[in-house]
Formats: C-alpha cells, sequence, structure tokens
C-alpha cells in the first residue's frame, strides 16, 4: 500500500531536465528525502535518511553516477 503524500510537498529534481520521460520528484522529510516517479506518483515514494540522502548527491554532483 502506498504510504500518504499528503504531508509532503514535492518539486522536480533538478536533475529531471524538460521533456524526459524519466523524471523523478523530491521532498525534504525533516530527516531526509523523500523521492517519487513523476509519471507514477499513485505508487508512493521511497524515503531515505538524511546520510545516504546527502552520499548519493555527493556521488551525483561529483559525475559518478
Amino acid at each position: 500500500m502506498p504510504l500518504t503524500t499528503s504531508h509532503l510537498i514535492f518539486r522536480k529534481s533538478s536533475y529531471s531536465q524538460g521533456g524526459r520521460e524519466n523524471c523523478v520528484e523530491v521532498a525534504d522529510t525533516g530527516s531526509g528525502a523523500a523521492v517519487r516517479d513523476t509519471q507514477n506518483r499513485h505508487l508512493g515514494h521511497v524515503e531515505f535518511p538524511a546520510p545516504e540522502w546527502q552520499a548519493f548527491l555527493d556521488e551525483v554532483k561529483a559525475g559518478r553516477l
């Protein structure tokens, strides 16, 4: 069962660029981040603790992902 997203404010990821089909949305959770597929919002989201989310962002910014 998908988790409720009523308390989260999602925004389009800055890495999801115009017109692409592979877009994700990100929301701050207070203790990390939540991510969901823009085209399948009804399926819910995945939450990541702050240390894991920061490690992921660091890898993306460094061009390793």
